[in-house]
Parts: structure tokens; C-alpha cells; sequence
């Protein structure tokens, strides 16, 4: 799925520079549009079946697109919406079945696996993307090469996942679904799930603004310190700085996941708090690398890359953290819902909005249209994300504040009555036996 997310972007953005932006704007607002109706659906039907639908519904889609012309703007962009509808289907569903089928250690080191596909995809992308549209010198083709493996994908899901009872490997008793308005106020009075979502937006935003900002920066940075001649074309020109970025972004991704897994586990020794304080550790420690990334731009490439080396691999040690601190905080019929909902959040506020508003404020700082304001305002702009990073790795320090807590009360979660006490004339107080209707 991720894979599409960048090689669709960057390579559209070739033929037209602010393309890039449009699309993924799009693609993320249908995403966290359709988020909350998966993630009801996911708590509530048969999971496998809705992920089929909605990969081999993506799978189409961006076949289509690939035949659109590229001046039918319109029809790109809304076949680029329907893109979100695979993505929201995968992304509340997939995490919810892993819970279900392995408990902690083992569920952790599951979730790390299934996350190497977001920073992996993500890198893969450019690096397809480029290549292939270089290749066919057109970049309608670098739509036309994930398709396959969604059918694959779909073909895996049908035969080989089966369909697990949700909390059954946790051994609890039979939960029921609540009403959804229900499971809002209860997520809405989870803390940690609370805290941890804010937490994980800060990621979301350095990475959109990463994701579609980097390449641009790096081939501004090459024209200042005079290694590359100025280009008309900025989005063709800067492949090469794509090719590497992306590259970058795979190892780091895999490097990251499975050390931020790994190191939590070993704290997990010392102390219950170890998942949120990881997590704070990676956004802070990521915000100085990224930092220094950004100013030794001018001055040396190999130091800039060295830096977002350090800073992507500290940034992704967050990823399966995350996903296994909603699983563990909130009851197992609610969690496609959580889901769902830290999807809305964390794109809404998150990379949603962060590529245009860094481009914003790139252009608001750029003084004049010399080549030296081009890199300088863009240079500036992207200083915010280290601070978003901080901001971030506050959130999951308070995360730990109510990590243990809200752990205990969902591994202890017994349902009770979900309709009031009837008195009745006589005066004796009973419950209403209503067993199905469970909180």
C-alpha cells in the first residue's frame, strides 16, 4: 500500500510542480475521511473480507489513473482520492487482526514486521517511481506497477489469513460491540491513547513534510554550493536526490522499526513505561539530527545526509511502538475504532496539512526569486519540523504518566449493564437484564 503513497506523488509531480501537493492532499483527506467508516466496520464485520474489498478496490482505482491524461486535472485528483479508500481499509483493519493473533512479546515483534512496510514502502516508492517514469519517460507507468501486488495481496488475504475471534488470544470473556458513540467517549477518556495520538501526529507531520520536501531542499542545496546547475524542471531535475532519499529512507526505516522494537523490549525489563518513553527518546534525539541536517546543507553533502540518516532512523523507532500501545491500552472491540480515529488525528493535524503549510512559509520567507532565497526560505521553513519533533516527544513523556493505568483498567475490563436502574412502583430496585448491551 505505502509504496504507492510516494512513487504516485513524486513522479506525477513531474509534470507539474505544486501536483505533488495536490495529490497528497487529496489522498489524505479521503483517507481520514473514510477511516472512521472502516473502523466501525472493522469492530463489527468480518475483518479479512473488508480488507479484500478495499485492496482490490485500490488496486483498480490506481490502474485507472494511470490512463488519465495528465490534463484532465480533475479526474487525477479524484482518482487519487479513491485511492484512500484501500489505505483506510488496510491500515485501521491490519493491526487490530495482528492483536488478535499474538500477545506481547510476540505481538510486538509481529507489529514491528507489519510497520517495516510504512518507512520501507515509503523509500521504495521514490526509488520506483523515479526509476520507472526515467525508464518509460512517462510517469503514468509508475502507476501501473503496484496494482499486481495488490491482487497478490488480496489472493494471500482469501487463502491464507484466517479470520480471528477478537480477544480470543488474550482469553478474555465474550466481549459485545457497544454503540459507536459509546466507544468515542471511552477512547476520549483514555489518556494514554489520547496523549500517545498527539504524540504520534508530531511523527506524522516531519514525515509528510519530509516525504515531499526533502528532495526539493537537497537539489536547492546542490545549486547553492554550485555542484549542480540550476534546473527549469525542479521536480525532474531533483531525481537523483530522490533516488538517494528514498534509499535512505528504506534502510533507515527497517534500522529503525526494529531498533526502537528492540530497546523497548529490553526496558520493558526495568519498567512498565518503557513503550512511551522510547518513543519520547526517538522524537527528541531525531530533532537535533534533523536540525543540524538542515543547516550543514550548505556546507556539506555528505554531513547532510549522515544527519538524516540518524535523524529518519530515530524518527521511525516510533512506528510499531505506537500501533502496540493502542492495542494494549484499549479493549479489543473498540480497537479498529482507536484505530481509525488516531488516523484521523494524526493526518488531520499531522501530513495532512504540513507540506503545504511548510511550503507557506517557505514562500512567505523567500525575499526575492534568486536561487539563494529558493534554498534559504526553504531551509528556514523546514527548522519547524525539529520543533514539532520536541513537541512531540513531550506528548509521550505524559504518555508514561498513564501508561500502566490505562494498561491495567483494559487487561481488567469487565463489562457491565449498559441500560440505568428501573425503579419500579413498587419501590424494589432491579437492573434491566439486558446481557447483549455490554460497555
Amino acid at each position: 500500500m505505502v509504496p504507492m503513497e510516494t512513487s504516485d506523488v513524486s513522479s506525477a509531480a513531474r509534470d507539474h510542480p505544486l501536483l505533488s501537493v495536490f495529490l497528497w492532499t487529496v489522498f489524505i483527506c479521503s483517507y481520514m475521511i473514510l477511516a472512521p467508516i472502516f473502523g466501525y466496520l472493522g469492530d463489527r464485520y468480518n475483518r479479512k473480507y473488508i480488507m479484500c474489498g478495499g485492496i482490490m478496490f485500490w488496486s483498480v482505482v490506481t490502474l485507472t489513473s494511470s490512463y488519465t491524461p495528465k490534463q484532465h486535472f480533475w479526474a487525477l485528483l479524484l482518482t487519487r482520492g479513491l485511492v484512500g479508500v484501500g489505505e483506510a481499509s488496510y491500515s485501521t483493519i491490519a493491526p487490530t487482526i495482528i492483536a488478535d493473533l499474538y500477545v506481547k512479546e510476540k505481538r510486538t515483534c509481529m507489529l514491528s514486521i507489519f510497520y517495516f512496510a510504512i518507512p520501507v514502502g515509503s523509500g521504495l516508492g521514490y526509488i520506483v517511481g523515479s526509476q520507472v517514469s526515467t525508464v518509460a519517460k512517462d510517469w503514468h507507468w509508475a502507476l501501473r506497477v503496484t496494482p499486481a501486488l495488490g491482487l497478490i495481496a488480496v489472493l494471500l488475504l482469501l487463502f491464507v489469513v484466517q479470520e480471528p475471534k477478537r480477544g480470543a488470544v488474550e482469553a478474555r470473556a465474550e466481549l459485545h460491540q457497544t454503540s459507536w458513540m459509546t466507544d468515542l467517549q471511552a477512547l476520549s477518556r483514555n489518556c494514554s491513547f489520547v496523549l500517545s495520538t498527539f504524540g504520534f501526529t508530531a511523527v506524522a507531520f516531519v514525515t509528510g513534510s519530509l516525504a515531499l520536501w526533502a528532495p526539493t531542499f537537497l537539489f536547492r542545496a546542490a545549486i547553492f554550493t554550485g555542484k549542480k546547475a540550476p534546473c527549469l524542471d525542479e521536480a525532474h531535475c531533483a531525481s537523483s536526490e530522490s533516488l538517494i532519499f528514498g534509499i535512505i529512507t528504506v534502510i533507515t526505516g527497517m534500522l529503525g522499526v526494529f531498533s526502537g522494537v528492540q530497546v523497548s523490549r529490553q526496558l520493558r525489563k526495568k519498567t512498565p513505561r518503557a513503550d512511551p518513553l522510547v518513543c519520547a527518546a526517538g522524537l527528541l534525539l531525531s530533532a537535533p539530527f534533523l536540525f543540524l541536517a538542515i543547516v550543514f546543507a550548505q556546507g556539506s553533502t555528505v554531513a547532510t545526509y549522515a544527519f538524516i540518516f540518524f535523524g529518519e532512523t530515530f524518527l521511525s523507532m516510533n512506528w510499531a511502538i505506537v500501533a502496540d500501545i493502542l492495542l494494549y491500552v484499549v479493549v479489543p472491540t473498540r480497537r479498529s475504532t482507536a484505530e481509525a480515529l488516531q488516523i484521523v488525528i494524526s493526518h488531520l493535524l499531522g501530513d495532512a496539512g504540513s507540506p503545504y503549510m511548510i511550503g507557506v512559509l517557505s514562500d512567505s520567507l523567500r525575499k526575492t526569486d534568486s536561487f539563494l532565497w529558493q534554498f534559504r526560505s526553504l531551509q528556514l521553513s523546514l527548522m519547524f519540523c525539529s520543533f514539532i519533533a520536541v513537541v512531540g516527544g513531550a506528548f509521550f513523556l505524559a504518555t508514561a504518566l498513564f501508561i500502566e493505568s490505562d494498561r491495567s483498567r483494559a487487561e481488567n475490563y469487565v463489562p457491565i449493564a449498559d441500560e440505568p436502574i428501573v425503579v419500579p412502583k413498587s419501590g424494589r430496585s432491579t437492573h434491566v437484564p439486558v446481557s447483549s448491551v455490554l460497555i
